[in-house]
């Protein structure tokens, strides 16, 4: 991932976290002819390994021979950074648009894993990582145990060993006070979801 050091996250700590709020990832790997295939995952990452499964029908898993090289995408959130914003466009005019956002690489090795037990035990840890918080957590265990055992028949384990991280946050870091102020009121202004939550982080930024 090309990452200027201005857009570099160096802590791994904030790079979890980010992950940990995302919870989700495009999982990249290339088959023995060197074709891409890419599959979005909801994943958990616990250590240096990344745990998720895939459909068995999926014939992503099928091309993986143990050790694959893999990468995973985390994307944040994103938006659209309009030049009209800007205090130098004021000035002389010289700005162009620009889009900002987050993101993470993982890159490792990846593991099939078919071993019923193991499936069982991955998929309880991602079922209780997303149902915490919630009034009426569901629980792998509210389910009858032969439709679990029938579920589990249709899935394949994953797990990446990482071996690499990379951490980025484009966020107008190399722009000047007055334009990154300029960019977060126009943020707020845009329809768009992530458009707030993109402001808010180029905020933080004027905050460092």
């Amino acid at each position: 991932m090309y990452t200027p050091r201005h857009n570099l996250i160096q802590d791994e700590a904030v790079i979890r976290k980010m992950v940990a709020a995302v919870r989700t990832a495009w999982f990249v790997t290339a088959d023995a002819d060197g074709i891409p295939q890419a599959t979005f995952l909801p994943i958990i990452w616990r250590e240096n390994a990344v745990v998720m499964h895939v459909a068995r029908a999926n014939r992503h898993w099928r091309n993986l021979a143990p050790g694959s090289p893999a990468l995973l995408i985390v994307t944040g959130p994103d938006a659209y950074i309009s030049p009209s914003w800007y205090e130098q466009k004021r000035i002389d005019g010289r700005v162009v648009p620009t889009w900002d956002y987050t993101a993470v690489h993982l890159t490792g090795t990846a593991t099939v894993h078919e071993d019923p037990e193991w499936l069982r035990t991955a998929v309880t840890e991602l079922t209780d990582a997303h149902e915490t918080g919630r009034e009426h957590p569901w629980a792998v265990s509210d389910a009858p145990p032969d439709h679990i055992d029938f579920e589990l028949s249709g899935i394949v384990g994953i797990e990446v060993t990482v071996t690499r991280i990379e951490g980025k946050a484009k966020l107008n870091q190399n722009y000047p006070e007055a334009d990154r102020r300029g960019a977060v009121d126009g943020l707020a202004r845009e329809p768009f979801p992530d458009a707030l939550v993109v402001a808010e982080q180029i905020a933080a930024t004027l905050q460092d």
